[in-house]
């Protein structure tokens, strides 16, 4: 296995038909015993809640093929966003995730690095932070596991499609880079040496004698994901099967 380490956010998936969801399973698949750790910052799934003993059906594909690159000695790791929280026992059992709701510290060769979905980067926000927190509370989370599956799966469904009238926008109005550089400053000034995010849909890394700032981008239509090797972060695009991602 080479030492390498990926990360990924923001695909967003839903149907097994859609192309960005095609496409990452021929990735995954190609990254089979190749990488040490795979790290998912959060929208993997354009909704998910983890029941105890059900998953939803379109997402078995994705599912499998985590399971199998887990199988190959992959560890991953995974940050929740804001349409994949709660992630249960499939993520805590079967695959053995390491998972972190609001990201938080890793180690990569001894290096501290801050990971999250992005979500939170904004400090002037509490609307969004109440609704984050309302969402992820232990009485809503009870709710959910008593509402059947399917009834969950068509309310996600009909607020996917609300979603993708306004994303374009909602993309445009994504938090800024000074913002983002202002972030990852304070992460820089506790020793972390690296900063990486999701959540913006826009890639941008940044190097500078603080550290580096990394900004995944997504994987809908840009495809973007960063990878740790040789000490060092790069952003990289999959251009589908065949491609060359080293």
């Amino acid at each position: 296995m080479k030492e390498k380490d990926l990360f990924i956010a923001d695909a967003h998936l839903l149907d097994p038909g859609d192309a960005n969801y095609r496409r990452l399973l021929t990735f995954l698949d190609e990254q089979r015993g190749r990488i040490r750790t795979l790290y998912l910052l959060g929208d993997i799934f354009d909704f998910w809640f983890g029941y105890r003993h059900t998953v939803f059906a379109p997402y078995v594909p994705i599912l499998e093929a985590l399971r199998r690159i887990r199988e190959e000695g992959t560890e991953i790791v995974y940050v929740e966003g804001n349409h994949d929280f709660h992630m249960g026992p499939f993520f805590e059992q079967t695959l053995g995730c390491r998972i972190l709701p609001d990201g938080g510290e890793v180690r990569i060769d001894d290096e501290r690095i801050f990971i999250a979905h992005g979500d939170l980067v904004r400090p002037d926000d509490p609307g969004y932070r109440l609704l984050r927190r309302c969402l992820r509370s232990r009485p809503l989370n009870w709710l959910m596991r008593l509402i059947p599956p399917d009834w969950a799966w068509s309310v996600a469904r009909w607020a996917s499609r609300q979603s993708q009238k306004t994303h374009h926008v909602d993309r445009n109005k994504g938090q800024s880079e000074a913002t983002l550089a202002s972030f990852a400053r304070q992460r820089f000034a506790e020793g972390y040496r690296a900063v990486v995010t999701g959540h913006f849909h826009s890639p941008m890394i940044r190097t500078s004698e603080e550290g580096t700032l990394v900004a995944l981008g997504d994987w809908i239509d840009q495809f973007s994901y960063a990878v740790y090797e040789d000490g060092a972060f790069s952003l990289r695009s999959f251009k589908g099967a065949g491609s060359k991602t080293d």
